[in-house]
């Protein structure tokens, strides 16, 4: 991804692997400064992705992945390191196929940094080629609407939803991107919208309410990423997806879902089986350390939100794009 760091605008992963350390945006940092972390334990690697250090699917699963690698050099204990790092958080399914992913390399007696880069070359590779099949969809003159980051922050690089955006804006073609700003966190807009501001996207950050008063006046297209999908084509992603998906078929416009196929959990048979992580209270009630809510109130904080199978006009994978009862054919 470009980022502008100091002055100079450079090419950039969300995470890898150097000299013996795994290193990361600090997201949360975002987009204030660029701030890069390292990290020599797997333990605090683990912790990185519970307190959102990094986040996105796939960005979560590549850390796992090198989580594992440092646990395998350290010389862990390999089972309980997979543990950990699966308990980091519940619901992106990325993240238990990629710690599986190095049990299985490191059972074989694979080099685990070659794991674990190949691991994470191999998001990169996909969100390519989701770029390709989804870039395809978007016309001269579309108004789209995203929601969350699934970008190049979310994905190691490229991105899922912005994937094909991305590749639309490198053919020259001419589009808008509403940006909803994704409460409590904002990673829509700290993250999405500084992603498309350094690319040079046409992009406007509205209020996650406002996302109705946006379609209804004329979207033509709506591209989310996911952060598990069930073997009936119902998903997981940010909470406040499921409402735009509502609304989209309300109003008759395509809700496309990008996701590559480890995405996918073939083992949870339809979205009321998916774990909906709930986080602390406090990042509802306060800013910025600054409590906005009155003393004695109580919030909900549900990360995720579940989204039926048929609100999804089709899925945008490495493999095509697909509709939900087409899945079956990609189960790996």
């Amino acid at each position: 991804m470009k980022a502008n760091i100091n002055g100079r605008t450079e090419d950039i992963r969300a995470v890898w692997f150097e000299d013996g350390k795994v290193m990361m945006i600090d997201q949360r940092e975002l987009p204030d400064k660029v701030t890069i972390v390292s990290f020599k334990d797997y333990r605090d690697v683990a912790e990185a992705i519970r307190n959102m250090t990094t986040r996105g699917a796939p960005s979560i699963g590549a850390t796992a992945a090198y989580g594992m690698c440092l646990a395998a050099i350290n010389g862990d204990d390999i089972e309980q390191a997979a543990k950990d790092i699966k308990a980091a958080r519940p619901t992106a399914n990325d993240l238990f196929y990629a710690v599986d992913y190095m049990l299985d390399d490191l059972s074989k007696g694979k080099d685990p940094i070659g794991s674990a880069d190949a691991y994470a070359q191999s998001m990169v590779d996909k969100c390519i080629k989701i770029g390709e099949y989804g870039g395809e969809l978007i016309k001269d003159g579309y108004r789209l609407m995203t929601h969350c980051n699934a970008g190049a922050l979310a994905t190691v690089d490229v991105g899922t939803a912005l994937a094909p955006m991305r590749k639309a804006h490198g053919d020259g073609k001419d589009f808008f991107v509403y940006v909803s700003e994704t409460r409590p966190r904002l990673q829509g807009m700290q993250l999405t919208a500084w992603e498309l501001l350094q690319e040079g996207i046409d992009h406007a950050i509205i209020p996650d309410g406002s996302s109705g008063h946006f379609i209804r006046k004329g979207v033509d297209m709506i591209i989310v990423g996911a952060d598990r999908i069930a073997a009936n084509g119902d998903f997981a992603n940010k909470i406040g997806t499921f409402e735009k998906a509502v609304l989209a078929k309300e109003f008759n416009v395509p809700f496309y879902v990008a996701a590559p196929i480890s995405t996918f959990d073939f083992n949870t048979k339809t979205g009321e089986d998916i774990i909906i992580e709930d986080r602390s209270e406090e990042e509802v009630t306060m800013v910025k350390g600054v409590r906005i809510a009155p003393i004695g109130c109580k919030a909900l904080n549900p990360s995720f939100d579940m989204t039926p199978a048929r609100y999804v006009t089709g899925f945008i994978t490495e493999k095509g794009i697909l509709k939900p009862s087409e899945i079956s054919k990609v189960r790996e």
